[in-house]
């Protein structure tokens, strides 16, 4: 079920007002990446692009033309490694945080 623009909305707003909002829906995506859900994982991570840096200054700092990154994180994307690690690297640096993978038995 598609979501409803008010939540979506939503979802942006509390992002761009709430810092620990902010940083947990980056840990979200980039867990919904690893854990193999890749559509959703993209999804996220799109709607937090759009609520912090956007498109055009990330672009900048990755090197990447903006309408690039937007195909990359849209439904029919397939970023390659090396642009996907590079957009998380400039994500955690603008948000001011590190994330780490700790393993888990």
């Amino acid at each position: 079920m598609p979501l409803t623009r008010d939540f979506k909305e939503t979802i942006l707003k509390d992002m761009r007002e709430r810092k620990g909002f902010r940083e947990a829906m980056l840990r979200e995506g980039i867990d919904a990446l690893m854990a193999g859900e890749v559509d959703l994982g993209k999804d996220v991570l799109r709607d937090y692009i759009n609520a912090t840096i956007g498109f055009e200054k990330l672009g900048r700092k990755v090197g990447v033309p903006a309408k690039s990154l937007m195909r990359m994180f849209g439904p029919n994307g397939n970023p390659q490694a090396k642009n996907l690690f590079a957009v998380l690297a400039a994500l955690q640096k603008d948000a001011g945080i590190e994330l780490q993978v700790i393993a888990a038995k």
